[in-house]
Protein backbone atom coordinates (compact mmCIF):
# COMPACT_ATOMS: atom_id res chain seq x y z
CA UNK A 1 0.00 0.00 0.00
CA UNK A 2 3.08 2.06 1.41
CA UNK A 3 4.72 1.57 -2.30
CA UNK A 4 1.39 2.21 -4.53
CA UNK A 5 1.10 5.65 -2.61
CA UNK A 6 4.88 6.34 -2.59
CA UNK A 7 4.51 6.05 -6.44
CA UNK A 8 1.73 7.85 -7.16
CA UNK A 9 3.45 11.06 -5.05
CA UNK A 10 6.35 10.87 -7.46
CA UNK A 11 4.07 11.10 -10.73
CA UNK A 12 1.79 13.94 -9.40
CA UNK A 13 5.22 15.18 -8.48
CA UNK A 14 6.93 14.92 -12.12
CA UNK A 15 3.71 16.15 -13.89
CA UNK A 16 3.79 19.34 -11.84
CA UNK A 17 7.56 20.00 -12.49
CA UNK A 18 6.88 19.33 -16.13
CA UNK A 19 3.57 21.77 -15.83
CA UNK A 20 5.46 24.76 -14.17
CA UNK A 21 8.75 24.00 -16.67
CA UNK A 22 6.10 24.58 -19.78
CA UNK A 23 4.13 27.11 -17.94
CA UNK A 24 8.01 29.19 -17.38
CA UNK A 25 8.41 28.58 -21.16
CA UNK A 26 5.23 30.12 -22.19
CA UNK A 27 6.00 33.35 -20.09
CA UNK A 28 9.53 33.84 -21.48
CA UNK A 29 8.41 33.37 -25.24
CA UNK A 30 5.53 35.98 -24.41
CA UNK A 31 8.19 38.22 -22.78
CA UNK A 32 10.17 38.08 -25.98
CA UNK A 33 9.96 41.44 -28.10
CA UNK A 34 8.38 40.41 -31.83
CA UNK A 35 10.88 40.39 -34.79
CA UNK A 36 10.20 42.56 -37.72
CA UNK A 37 10.35 41.94 -41.31
CA UNK A 38 12.69 43.87 -42.98
CA UNK A 39 13.14 44.48 -46.77
CA UNK A 40 17.09 44.43 -47.57
CA UNK A 41 17.85 47.00 -50.18
CA UNK A 42 19.93 45.09 -52.92
CA UNK A 43 22.79 47.55 -53.92
CA UNK A 44 23.20 49.59 -57.33
CA UNK A 45 25.38 47.92 -60.00
CA UNK A 46 28.59 50.37 -60.25
CA UNK A 47 29.27 51.59 -63.55
CA UNK A 48 31.69 53.33 -64.93
CA UNK A 49 31.21 56.08 -67.46
CA UNK A 50 33.01 58.68 -69.69
CA UNK A 51 31.42 62.26 -70.32
CA UNK A 52 30.19 62.68 -74.12
CA UNK A 53 32.45 65.96 -76.08
CA UNK A 54 31.53 66.52 -79.58
CA UNK A 55 33.45 68.51 -82.09
CA UNK A 56 33.74 69.28 -85.56
CA UNK A 57 37.14 67.28 -85.83
CA UNK A 58 38.79 65.01 -89.27
CA UNK A 59 37.66 61.74 -89.74
CA UNK A 60 41.61 60.27 -88.71
CA UNK A 61 43.03 56.89 -90.69
CA UNK A 62 45.73 55.20 -89.47
CA UNK A 63 48.29 52.75 -90.60
CA UNK A 64 51.91 51.62 -90.90
CA UNK A 65 54.57 51.45 -93.09
CA UNK A 66 58.43 51.15 -94.18
CA UNK A 67 60.09 54.33 -94.85
CA UNK A 68 61.92 54.41 -98.36
CA UNK A 69 63.46 56.69 -100.83
CA UNK A 70 62.15 58.49 -103.70
CA UNK A 71 65.29 57.55 -105.65
CA UNK A 72 67.60 55.10 -105.17
CA UNK A 73 70.36 53.76 -107.99
CA UNK A 74 73.48 51.74 -108.65
CA UNK A 75 76.51 53.69 -109.28
CA UNK A 76 77.81 52.03 -112.23
CA UNK A 77 81.03 53.14 -114.74
CA UNK A 78 80.24 54.20 -118.26
CA UNK A 79 83.49 53.30 -119.56
CA UNK A 80 86.70 51.36 -118.05
CA UNK A 81 90.15 52.42 -116.80
CA UNK A 82 91.20 52.27 -113.36
CA UNK A 83 90.06 54.06 -110.31
CA UNK A 84 92.03 56.99 -109.43
CA UNK A 85 89.78 58.98 -107.06
CA UNK A 86 87.57 57.89 -104.66
CA UNK A 87 85.28 61.20 -102.90
CA UNK A 88 85.44 61.02 -98.77
CA UNK A 89 81.68 61.03 -99.08
CA UNK A 90 81.48 57.91 -100.85
CA UNK A 91 81.43 55.48 -98.07
CA UNK A 92 78.41 53.75 -96.51
CA UNK A 93 76.17 56.16 -94.79
CA UNK A 94 78.51 58.98 -96.37
CA UNK A 95 76.63 62.18 -97.24
CA UNK A 96 76.85 64.51 -100.61
CA UNK A 97 75.27 66.73 -102.72
CA UNK A 98 73.95 67.18 -106.15
CA UNK A 99 76.84 67.42 -108.58
CA UNK A 100 79.69 66.20 -106.26
CA UNK A 101 82.56 63.84 -108.36
CA UNK A 102 81.65 60.94 -106.49
CA UNK A 103 84.55 58.52 -108.22
CA UNK A 104 87.41 59.43 -110.92
CA UNK A 105 88.32 57.11 -113.32
CA UNK A 106 92.32 57.73 -115.37
CA UNK A 107 91.55 59.86 -117.65
CA UNK A 108 94.38 60.01 -119.82
CA UNK A 109 93.80 57.62 -122.44
CA UNK A 110 90.80 59.29 -123.22
CA UNK A 111 92.43 62.80 -123.39
CA UNK A 112 94.60 61.25 -126.16
CA UNK A 113 91.48 59.87 -128.21
CA UNK A 114 89.78 63.68 -127.93
CA UNK A 115 93.48 65.10 -128.97
CA UNK A 116 93.01 62.72 -131.71
CA UNK A 117 89.54 63.24 -132.75
CA UNK A 118 90.20 67.22 -132.73
CA UNK A 119 93.18 66.58 -135.47
CA UNK A 120 90.42 65.09 -137.77
CA UNK A 121 88.10 67.38 -137.21
CA UNK A 122 90.81 69.97 -138.43
CA UNK A 123 92.09 67.86 -141.27
CA UNK A 124 88.20 67.04 -142.33
CA UNK A 125 87.45 70.81 -142.47
CA UNK A 126 90.74 71.85 -144.36
CA UNK A 127 89.63 69.30 -146.81
CA UNK A 128 85.69 70.90 -147.03
CA UNK A 129 86.91 74.12 -147.66
CA UNK A 130 89.44 73.01 -150.18
CA UNK A 131 86.68 71.13 -151.78
CA UNK A 132 84.35 74.33 -151.86
CA UNK A 133 86.91 76.40 -153.44
CA UNK A 134 87.22 73.65 -156.03
CA UNK A 135 83.83 73.54 -156.79
CA UNK A 136 83.29 77.26 -156.85
CA UNK A 137 86.30 77.55 -159.78
CA UNK A 138 84.88 75.00 -161.59
CA UNK A 139 81.56 77.10 -161.30
CA UNK A 140 83.10 79.98 -162.83
CA UNK A 141 85.32 78.67 -165.56
CA UNK A 142 82.05 76.63 -167.16
CA UNK A 143 80.38 80.30 -167.45
CA UNK A 144 83.88 81.63 -168.90
CA UNK A 145 83.85 78.62 -171.58
CA UNK A 146 79.69 79.09 -171.87
CA UNK A 147 78.91 82.32 -171.89
CA UNK A 148 77.07 82.02 -175.47
CA UNK A 149 73.09 82.08 -175.70
CA UNK A 150 73.09 78.09 -175.38
CA UNK A 151 74.22 77.69 -172.46
CA UNK A 152 72.85 80.87 -170.84
CA UNK A 153 70.85 80.68 -167.60
CA UNK A 154 71.91 76.88 -166.95
CA UNK A 155 73.51 75.37 -163.98
CA UNK A 156 76.29 73.70 -164.42
CA UNK A 157 76.24 69.83 -164.02
CA UNK A 158 77.21 68.71 -160.59
CA UNK A 159 80.09 66.83 -162.17
CA UNK A 160 81.15 69.80 -163.26
CA UNK A 161 80.99 71.54 -159.89
CA UNK A 162 82.28 68.60 -157.61
CA UNK A 163 79.55 68.20 -155.98
CA UNK A 164 79.47 64.45 -154.89
CA UNK A 165 83.65 65.58 -153.69
CA UNK A 166 81.76 68.45 -151.72
CA UNK A 167 79.14 66.37 -150.02
CA UNK A 168 81.68 63.19 -149.61
CA UNK A 169 83.95 66.17 -147.46
CA UNK A 170 81.06 67.50 -145.52
CA UNK A 171 80.24 63.99 -144.41
CA UNK A 172 84.08 63.23 -143.26
CA UNK A 173 83.47 66.54 -141.22
CA UNK A 174 80.16 65.32 -139.69
CA UNK A 175 81.46 61.73 -139.02
CA UNK A 176 84.37 63.17 -137.50
CA UNK A 177 82.57 65.66 -135.11
CA UNK A 178 80.68 62.87 -133.99
CA UNK A 179 83.98 61.11 -132.89
CA UNK A 180 85.45 64.59 -131.28
CA UNK A 181 81.80 64.76 -129.52
CA UNK A 182 81.77 60.89 -128.67
CA UNK A 183 85.52 61.33 -127.23
CA UNK A 184 84.55 64.33 -125.28
CA UNK A 185 81.79 62.30 -123.88
CA UNK A 186 83.70 59.55 -122.85
CA UNK A 187 86.04 61.67 -121.53
CA UNK A 188 83.38 63.65 -119.27
CA UNK A 189 82.08 59.90 -118.50
CA UNK A 190 85.70 59.24 -116.38
CA UNK A 191 84.15 61.41 -113.52
CA UNK A 192 80.94 60.50 -112.13
CA UNK A 193 78.76 62.80 -110.72
CA UNK A 194 76.23 62.26 -108.20
CA UNK A 195 73.02 63.17 -109.98
CA UNK A 196 71.21 64.53 -106.75
CA UNK A 197 71.54 65.18 -103.17
CA UNK A 198 72.14 61.84 -101.13
CA UNK A 199 73.49 59.27 -99.11
CA UNK A 200 75.18 56.14 -99.67
CA UNK A 201 73.57 53.16 -98.82
CA UNK A 202 76.28 50.46 -99.90
CA UNK A 203 79.73 50.83 -101.65
CA UNK A 204 81.96 48.58 -103.30
CA UNK A 205 84.86 49.98 -104.67
CA UNK A 206 88.61 50.77 -103.91
CA UNK A 207 91.62 52.90 -105.02
CA UNK A 208 93.29 51.24 -108.33
CA UNK A 209 90.81 48.75 -108.90
CA UNK A 210 90.30 48.22 -112.48
CA UNK A 211 86.71 49.09 -113.57
CA UNK A 212 83.83 48.21 -116.86
CA UNK A 213 81.12 49.84 -118.03
CA UNK A 214 77.91 48.53 -116.29
CA UNK A 215 79.60 47.05 -113.15
CA UNK A 216 78.06 47.63 -109.92
CA UNK A 217 80.53 49.87 -107.37
CA UNK A 218 77.44 51.52 -104.82
CA UNK A 219 74.24 51.83 -104.64
CA UNK A 220 73.00 55.38 -103.44
CA UNK A 221 69.66 57.23 -102.57
CA UNK A 222 68.08 60.27 -102.67
CA UNK A 223 67.66 62.29 -99.51
CA UNK A 224 65.07 65.19 -101.18
CA UNK A 225 62.38 63.26 -100.49
CA UNK A 226 61.05 59.51 -98.60
CA UNK A 227 58.13 58.11 -99.44
CA UNK A 228 55.77 55.39 -97.25
CA UNK A 229 53.40 52.63 -98.89
CA UNK A 230 50.81 51.90 -96.59
CA UNK A 231 48.23 49.16 -97.16
CA UNK A 232 44.84 50.33 -96.34
CA UNK A 233 41.00 48.68 -96.44
CA UNK A 234 39.22 49.55 -99.30
CA UNK A 235 36.87 51.31 -97.50
CA UNK A 236 39.10 53.52 -95.40
CA UNK A 237 39.90 55.87 -98.92
CA UNK A 238 36.36 57.47 -98.38
CA UNK A 239 37.15 59.15 -95.93
CA UNK A 240 40.15 61.07 -97.72
CA UNK A 241 41.48 62.79 -100.85
CA UNK A 242 44.58 60.17 -103.14
CA UNK A 243 45.47 62.28 -106.39
CA UNK A 244 44.23 59.99 -108.75
CA UNK A 245 42.40 57.86 -107.45
CA UNK A 246 39.16 59.28 -105.62
CA UNK A 247 37.25 61.52 -106.86
CA UNK A 248 37.87 65.18 -106.56
CA UNK A 249 41.19 67.95 -107.62
CA UNK A 250 43.79 69.46 -105.60
CA UNK A 251 46.55 68.07 -103.72
CA UNK A 252 46.14 64.69 -101.28
CA UNK A 253 45.51 64.62 -97.61
CA UNK A 254 48.06 65.66 -94.68
CA UNK A 255 49.70 62.90 -92.99
CA UNK A 256 51.79 62.76 -90.28
CA UNK A 257 54.54 60.36 -89.83
CA UNK A 258 55.69 59.04 -86.03
CA UNK A 259 58.36 57.22 -85.20
CA UNK A 260 60.66 56.43 -82.28
CA UNK A 261 64.14 56.93 -83.36
CA UNK A 262 67.33 57.35 -81.17
CA UNK A 263 65.44 57.21 -77.47
CA UNK A 264 62.79 59.74 -78.64
CA UNK A 265 59.61 59.75 -80.07
CA UNK A 266 59.69 61.87 -83.36
CA UNK A 267 56.72 63.06 -86.09
CA UNK A 268 57.37 64.40 -89.66
CA UNK A 269 54.53 66.21 -91.59
CA UNK A 270 54.06 64.73 -95.04
CA UNK A 271 51.00 63.98 -98.13
CA UNK A 272 49.40 61.15 -99.71
CA UNK A 273 50.46 61.66 -102.81
CA UNK A 274 48.87 58.13 -104.96
CA UNK A 275 47.83 54.66 -104.64
CA UNK A 276 49.65 52.06 -106.19
CA UNK A 277 48.27 50.77 -109.00
CA UNK A 278 46.41 47.31 -108.25
CA UNK A 279 44.83 45.82 -104.85
CA UNK A 280 46.83 42.64 -102.95
CA UNK A 281 45.68 40.09 -104.52
CA UNK A 282 45.96 37.85 -100.73
CA UNK A 283 44.91 41.09 -98.44
CA UNK A 284 42.47 43.04 -100.97
CA UNK A 285 43.89 46.08 -99.50
CA UNK A 286 45.34 48.94 -101.20
CA UNK A 287 48.78 50.43 -100.97
CA UNK A 288 48.50 53.95 -100.30
CA UNK A 289 51.39 55.91 -100.97
CA UNK A 290 52.79 58.96 -98.43
CA UNK A 291 55.62 61.49 -99.55
CA UNK A 292 57.64 63.36 -96.79
CA UNK A 293 60.06 66.09 -98.52
CA UNK A 294 63.96 66.73 -96.53
CA UNK A 295 63.01 63.73 -94.36
CA UNK A 296 66.79 64.13 -93.23
CA UNK A 297 66.07 68.02 -92.30
CA UNK A 298 66.09 67.23 -88.72
CA UNK A 299 68.23 65.32 -86.08
CA UNK A 300 67.68 62.01 -85.80
CA UNK A 301 66.25 61.96 -89.64
CA UNK A 302 63.29 59.80 -90.97
CA UNK A 303 65.92 57.50 -91.94
CA UNK A 304 65.60 54.87 -94.49
CA UNK A 305 63.95 51.44 -93.68
CA UNK A 306 62.40 52.67 -90.60
CA UNK A 307 58.97 51.21 -89.39
CA UNK A 308 56.58 54.02 -88.53
CA UNK A 309 53.33 54.53 -87.81
CA UNK A 310 50.88 57.58 -89.74
CA UNK A 311 47.68 59.49 -89.42
CA UNK A 312 46.20 60.64 -92.49
CA UNK A 313 43.87 63.52 -91.66
CA UNK A 314 40.48 62.91 -93.44
CA UNK A 315 37.25 64.96 -93.94
CA UNK A 316 35.91 67.24 -91.28
CA UNK A 317 32.34 66.15 -89.58
CA UNK A 318 30.15 68.33 -87.59
CA UNK A 319 29.83 67.15 -84.01
CA UNK A 320 31.93 63.98 -83.90
CA UNK A 321 32.39 62.04 -80.82
CA UNK A 322 35.13 59.52 -79.95
CA UNK A 323 34.69 56.93 -77.26
CA UNK A 324 36.22 53.83 -76.37
CA UNK A 325 35.95 50.55 -78.11
CA UNK A 326 34.91 49.12 -74.79
CA UNK A 327 31.74 51.31 -75.13
CA UNK A 328 30.25 50.25 -78.47
CA UNK A 329 28.19 47.18 -78.27
CA UNK A 330 26.45 44.92 -81.35
CA UNK A 331 28.39 46.91 -83.59
CA UNK A 332 26.08 50.42 -83.26
CA UNK A 333 24.97 50.79 -79.49
CA UNK A 334 25.75 52.40 -77.04
CA UNK A 335 24.16 52.47 -73.20
CA UNK A 336 23.49 55.98 -71.98
CA UNK A 337 23.67 56.75 -68.47
CA UNK A 338 21.01 59.63 -67.38
CA UNK A 339 20.92 61.97 -64.43
CA UNK A 340 18.78 59.75 -62.40
CA UNK A 341 20.80 56.87 -63.15
CA UNK A 342 18.93 55.06 -65.35
CA UNK A 343 20.70 53.09 -68.01
CA UNK A 344 18.82 53.34 -71.18
CA UNK A 345 20.38 51.77 -75.13
CA UNK A 346 20.90 54.25 -77.61
CA UNK A 347 21.68 53.62 -81.16
CA UNK A 348 24.52 55.55 -83.20
CA UNK A 349 26.05 56.19 -86.77
CA UNK A 350 29.31 54.87 -86.39
CA UNK A 351 31.80 56.58 -88.74
CA UNK A 352 34.92 54.22 -87.81
CA UNK A 353 36.44 52.14 -85.70
CA UNK A 354 39.92 52.27 -85.45
CA UNK A 355 42.02 50.01 -83.04
CA UNK A 356 40.21 51.21 -79.68
CA UNK A 357 38.90 54.47 -80.91
CA UNK A 358 35.41 54.77 -82.36
CA UNK A 359 34.47 57.76 -84.28
CA UNK A 360 30.53 58.86 -83.78
CA UNK A 361 29.01 60.88 -86.60
CA UNK A 362 25.45 61.05 -84.65
CA UNK A 363 23.23 60.11 -81.71
CA UNK A 364 25.46 60.87 -78.82
CA UNK A 365 25.45 64.80 -77.36
CA UNK A 366 27.85 66.74 -75.38
CA UNK A 367 27.73 66.18 -71.71
CA UNK A 368 25.80 62.82 -71.93
CA UNK A 369 27.43 59.80 -70.07
CA UNK A 370 28.20 56.78 -71.44
CA UNK A 371 28.81 53.59 -69.78
CA UNK A 372 32.30 51.92 -70.87
CA UNK A 373 32.31 48.76 -68.12
CA UNK A 374 31.66 45.52 -69.34
CA UNK A 375 28.53 44.65 -67.69
CA UNK A 376 27.07 40.80 -68.45
CA UNK A 377 23.70 41.27 -67.94
CA UNK A 378 21.97 44.83 -68.62
CA UNK A 379 18.06 45.88 -69.08
CA UNK A 380 17.13 49.00 -71.21
CA UNK A 381 15.50 51.52 -67.86
CA UNK A 382 18.06 49.54 -64.93
CA UNK A 383 19.38 51.67 -62.15
CA UNK A 384 22.90 51.74 -61.82
CA UNK A 385 25.27 53.76 -59.77
CA UNK A 386 27.40 55.50 -62.18
CA UNK A 387 31.38 56.32 -61.43
CA UNK A 388 31.98 59.37 -63.47
CA UNK A 389 35.92 59.06 -64.91
CA UNK A 390 38.46 61.10 -66.36
CA UNK A 391 38.46 61.74 -70.07
CA UNK A 392 40.63 58.18 -71.73
CA UNK A 393 43.41 58.37 -73.46
CA UNK A 394 42.25 57.58 -77.16
CA UNK A 395 44.65 58.94 -78.82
Amino acid sequence: MRKTKKRILQTILTLGLVALGALGMIKLTESKPQIKKQTVEVPLLMVRTMEVRTASQAVVVKGEGTVKPLQEIDLVPQVDGKVVYIAPSLINGGQFKKGEILLGIEPEDYQLTVTFAQSKVKSAESLLRMAEEESEAAREEWFQLYMDNAGKGKEPPALVLKQPQLAAAKAKLAADNADLKKALLNLERTEIKAPFDGRVEKEDVDLGQYVRPGEKLATIFSTDSAEIAVPLEDESLQWFHVPGFTPGNGPGAKTTVRARIAGRERSWKGRVVRAEGKLDEQTRMIRVVLRVDDPYATKPPLAMGLFVTVEIEGHNIPDMAIIPRSALHQGNVVWVVDRDGQLHYRKVKVVRIDGERVQISSGLQTGEQVAVSPLKTVTDGMKVRPLPQKEADLS
